[in-house]
């Protein structure tokens, strides 16, 4: 029962964008963490033909109580699994409907006009039968500089028997690492490289709290905020917490963020972390951003936003291919329709003075067009900043002025694919400038 249940919270997890495969695996304090990635995996990469069986079967019609992630984690151990392996309640149930299953998956290989099982999983291309491989991008190890120095933790690793190879100079020569060798990143300064291989989730710094593992895409928004010492930021959609610790870590915990979200279980979840993280700086709350009053006198002095809404998740890397495929017009749609709400709200706030918003799509619809849209509403106040000028991935030319948003990909950045654009305000009669230059609205500036 326990191996089931973590693995529907993996599941869960991975839906809510709480972290990738890997991360959910280590931090669900399971045991045998071998046995649950291995299930987490599998059911995924079954997932299409186990969501087909189970409408067609009408297990979770059947069985109200029954939620669907679990529902899904015991019928592939059921039907392409070892079996399964718990008693009791579950096992009942599940062997009641056993034979229903079993005629499903064989009338799914009829239509499908196969044999094997493994012949029903949708090919990847480029990738052998049976088999998925995420792009590998380095481990980045962001240093939570609220606890000890970078150096220190230079230190830790080349105690550990790990070669510093100093700081990069190019993409390049993050490609060549061994898995004893590491660098500092050529634009973060708290950020460092190693082999893609290694994992360090039960490593004492991480366990500790004195390092984070953070993509470096992900490391970017707050880096690009760059808040002031003792200012007032929100951090709008901040769960599952590593931005805003980056973002405490900036502040040194002198000043205030405001952290948002939905969903308490991401919420608490996040309480944990910070607290691990040694954040003090920061107040959560469990409610809706496009809830929250721009003018309430208590966001009267945030000057700061970092804005990273819901979105397709599509730039992730350690998330295996989508059984669904690419999201479907409809829902890219309403995903931009909630995108450029949250957007239009956060430049509302009447003290705010700079921006970052970011998601971890590649889809143009989510991106650029959200930014362009928002600013031809609110372009004679706000405009693009040039941010990192030597990052090698520009915003898509679909509109004047994308160029000074940033994309990553691991093909080029050797990173999660990711979308930023930060937007600041306009001084005083840069407004007027404007207003006579339509096109001067969608520019950007240095």
């Amino acid at each position: 029962m326990a191996l089931y249940s973590a693995a529907a919270s993996v599941l869960a997890g991975l839906q809510r964008r709480e972290g990738s495969l890997k991360t959910l695996v280590y931090t669900s304090r399971f045991q045998n963490v071998k046995q649950l990635y291995a299930l987490v995996s599998e059911t995924l990469r079954y997932s299409a033909v186990l969501d087909s069986i189970l409408a067609s079967a009408a297990l979770l019609k059947a069985e109200k109580k029954l939620s669907p992630h679990l529902a899904k984690v015991l019928v592939y151990d059921l039907l392409f699994g070892k079996g399964l392996k718990c008693g009791g309640r579950l096992k009942v149930l599940m062997l009641k409907h056993r034979a229903r299953l079993q005629a499903e998956l064989a009338r799914l290989k009829v239509w499908k006009k196969v044999n094997r099982n493994e012949d029903l999983l949708v090919p990847v291309p480029g990738v052998s039968p049976g088999m998925w491989q995420a792009p590998q991008v380095p481990r980045y190890v962001r240093v939570n500089t609220l606890k000890t120095t970078v150096e220190e933790v230079i230190d830790y690793f080349k105690r550990q028997g790990y070669a510093y190879l100093g700081k990069a100079t190019s993409m390049k020569d993050l490609c060549s690492l061994s898995e004893k060798q590491f660098l500092l990143d050529l634009h973060l300064p708290d950020l460092l490289i190693f082999h893609p291989q290694l994992d360090f989730h039960k490593n004492y710094l991480y366990m500790a709290g004195h390092i984070v593992l953070q993509d470096k895409a992900s490391c970017l928004p707050a880096f690009l905020l760059n808040p002031s010492l003792g200012s007032h930021v929100i951090d709008a959609c901040a769960a599952p917490g590593n931005k805003t610790s980056h973002l405490a870590a900036i502040l040194k915990n002198k000043g205030q963020i405001f952290a948002f979200d939905l969903d308490i279980m991401r919420l608490t979840t996040m309480s944990t972390m910070l607290v691990r993280a040694g954040a003090t700086c920061y107040e959560l709350a469990n409610q809706d951003f496009l809830t929250v009053d721009p003018y309430d006198p208590k966001y009267r002095e945030v000057k700061y936003i970092l804005l990273d809404p819901s979105c397709t998740g599509s730039g992730m890397v350690n998330r295996l291919p989508g059984p669904e495929g690419p999201p479907s017009l409809e829902r890219l749609q309403a995903l931009a329709g909630f995108q450029r709400k949250v957007l239009t709200r956060a430049l509302r706030f009447p003290g705010v003075q700079r921006l970052v918003y970011s998601t971890c799509s590649v889809h143009r619809e989510e991106n650029e067009d959200v930014v362009r849209d928002v600013l031809q509403e609110y372009g004679a106040a706000f405009r693009l900043v040039n941010v990192l000028p030597s990052w090698p991935q520009r915003g898509l030319a679909t509109f004047l002025g994308s160029e000074c948003c940033l994309r990553a990909s691991p093909e080029e950045t050797l990173t999660n694919g990711f979308f930023i654009a930060v937007l600041e305000r306009k001084p005083e009669g840069d407004d007027i400038a404007s207003s006579r230059s339509p096109t001067s609205i969608l520019t950007c500036h240095a």
